[in-house]
């Protein structure tokens, strides 16, 4: 499994154009083979993080040189993004659990 963890601040005009750009990168993302899941959140200082999961680098390598997603990041040089940084991880080791509690 590798990780993607994608941090940014965004450009207060880029707000709309952002979301609408988002929006369709998320839909894309998902067409990717390998893809597993991705989620965003914003911090209460307006940093926003995205965490995106891919089966394989194949996959991510994929998902980088899609011509959607090479536009939205040039977009995010000159336009979206006052300052972001990105980390690929690979994940070492990984466990899951979920209460029955309350289940019937």
């Amino acid at each position: 499994m590798i990780v993607a963890v994608f941090r940014s601040r965004l450009n207060a005009q880029a707000q709309e154009e952002y979301g609408v750009m988002a929006k369709r990168m998320g839909e894309l993302a998902r067409t990717v083979p390998g893809y597993v899941s991705h989620k965003g959140f914003v911090g209460e200082d307006g940093e926003r993080v995205t965490i995106v999961e891919f089966e394989s680098e194949e996959a991510l390598r994929e998902w980088k040189s899609h011509p959607e997603h090479i536009e939205a990041k040039r977009l995010g040089f000159t336009k979206f993004f006052s300052s972001f940084n990105y980390q690929i991880c690979n994940v070492l080791h990984a466990r899951a659990w979920e209460s029955k509690v309350g289940e019937k």
